[in-house]
């Protein structure tokens, strides 16, 4: 059986000092949180910052709450006026804000009620109307949750049980309020219920503020699952699309000129944007050999599944025969007729292993560099915009002879990052300064390797690709 509250034993006030130290405290603590919370910046978009200000209003709640409990408990009771005094004019209306809390007692030998203005306030009732006997006050509630009520207030009456629960009331206005009510008996000296006393908390924007945290943290919580989703199904389509040799090439297998070739995907510093750079080496029936490397804007598995169209095209044009200048117009027809619209930019190589000449074209792509006997230069671009970005647009083609020990290296932007510190011109000299090493490499994946070796560990916004071509006697 709990322990009840007797009418003959005063309460004892804390001391003045300790509850003053406690609200400069809390209020402190207030403020900080509260410019927490304006700092804290809401997109539309931003799950986890919605989640963080919904953090951030529900502990604002609490500690307006905790100052306004720990500002009464200084104050001590109102004392209870032995008549009712009629208002000589209207009461002041406090800010609904400052009134959360209110008491009020019932006296079942009296059947006197007593209510504080805070309750009324809370309620929305006047102090004129009356304060509503014990068996009334369940119709201001939510018909769902009378029986509640009805069992709370039997429960102490009877057998002395506390109450601590929660319903909603209907105002008079029509709004609908959240209580938090606390009540026990008050026993009379022969162990009899008096009266019951009872403090009702207006919890209303508290639950709006939790609901508000739930809501936030389970959309980001399905903003994370859709978004591990969509990074496990662009890895796998990635690695459904880029080719699947893994170590050295020799293109073509049959003839003279062969070209040893090896290639790297490196993921983005926090390894969770796939993007639609993509690689490839191909023979084609001719004998030649075509050697590719691009990239598509965005990320994700709307650009993974660009990325496997604009491959797959490229790789069914180049066995049809088509000529890297005429493939990237045709390339780019097919990037501005796509259903999801983007920009990409891509380098094309038709290698002829019987003249030796390297046949290619660019759109908005860096250009190979072409290593020879120790040192290392970018080949000229011929014209080509990026793909994607003007209808019709007309790509140039450039032929470049090439010699036995020639290297070539092609790689996409991310490889290089572009920022104040790092510009496209900086990668392209930091790869031409690798000269001597990748002359004196014994095989292109030793190439990619050194290649790795100098960027494998920069902290790249976006991921990359790097293929190197060694051209064999």
């Amino acid at each position: 059986m709990p322990s009840h509250l007797f009418a003959d034993r005063p309460a004892q006030p804390p001391e003045p000092g300790s509850v003053d130290a406690l609200i400069s405290q809390t209020r402190r603590l207030r403020g900080d949180v509260d410019a927490v919370r304006r700092d804290t910046v809401v997109d539309d978009d931003d799950a986890q910052g919605r989640w963080q200000r919904a953090l951030c209003d529900l502990a604002v709640h609490h500690l307006d709450d905790l100052r306004e409990h720990l500002g009464q408990l200084k104050e001590g009771l109102p004392p209870v006026p032995e008549t009712v005094a009629f208002p000589q004019a209207a009461p002041e209306i406090v800010p609904e804000a400052q009134t959360r809390v209110g008491s009020a007692e019932w006296n079942l030998l009296t059947d006197e009620v007593s209510w504080s203005d805070e309750l009324f306030q809370i309620f929305g009732r006047s102090p004129e109307s009356g304060a509503p006997p014990l068996d009334e006050l369940g119709s201001t509630l939510f018909s769902e949750d009378q029986p509640l009520l009805t069992a709370w207030v039997t429960a102490c009456l009877v057998d002395g049980r506390p109450i601590d629960g929660e319903f909603r009331i209907v105002r008079a206005d029509g709004r609908v309020r959240t209580l938090h009510m606390r009540g026990e008996p008050v026993l009379d000296s022969d162990g009899c219920t008096a009266s019951m006393w009872a403090v009702m908390r207006d919890v209303s924007e508290l639950r709006r503020s939790q609901r508000a945290v739930r809501e936030s943290r389970d959309s980001l919580q399905r903003q994370r699952e859709i978004a591990q989703t969509e990074h496990r199904l662009a890895v796998e389509l990635q690695e459904a699309v880029l080719p699947p040799w893994r170590g050295s090439l020799r293109l073509p297998h049959r003839n003279a000129g062969t070209l040893d070739v090896a290639a790297h995907y490196l993921p983005s510093a926090t390894s969770a944007l796939i993007g639609g750079d993509w690689y490839d080496a191909l023979e084609l029936p001719d004998g030649s050999s075509m050697l590719t490397v691009g990239d598509l804007t965005g990320h994700g598995v709307t650009a993974t599944s660009g990325m496997a169209m604009m491959l797959g095209a490229l790789r069914g044009m180049a066995m049809a025969g088509i000529a890297p200048g005429p493939l990237m117009g045709w390339l780019n027809q097919l990037l501005e007729t796509s259903v999801q619209p983007a920009l990409g930019s891509a380098v094309c190589c038709r290698y002829d292993p019987a003249r030796r000449v390297l046949s290619w074209a660019q759109a908005g792509h860096p250009a190979p560099l072409l290593f020879r006997r120790g040192s290392g230069r970018a080949l000229t671009p011929p014209e080509g915009v990026l793909l994607g970005a003007t209808s019709g647009a007309s790509y140039g083609q450039a032929e470049e002879r090439l010699e036995v020990g020639d290297l070539l290296v092609l790689h996409t932007d991310g490889l290089t990052p572009r920022s104040i510190e790092f510009s496209r011109a900086d990668g392209t000299e930091r790869l031409l300064a690798l000269a001597p090493q990748l002359s004196a490499a014994r095989s292109a994946q030793d190439c990619v390797r050194l290649v790795i070796e100098e960027f494998g560990e920069s902290e790249r916004e976006d991921d990359a690709c790097v293929l190197v071509a060694r051209v064999g006697g």
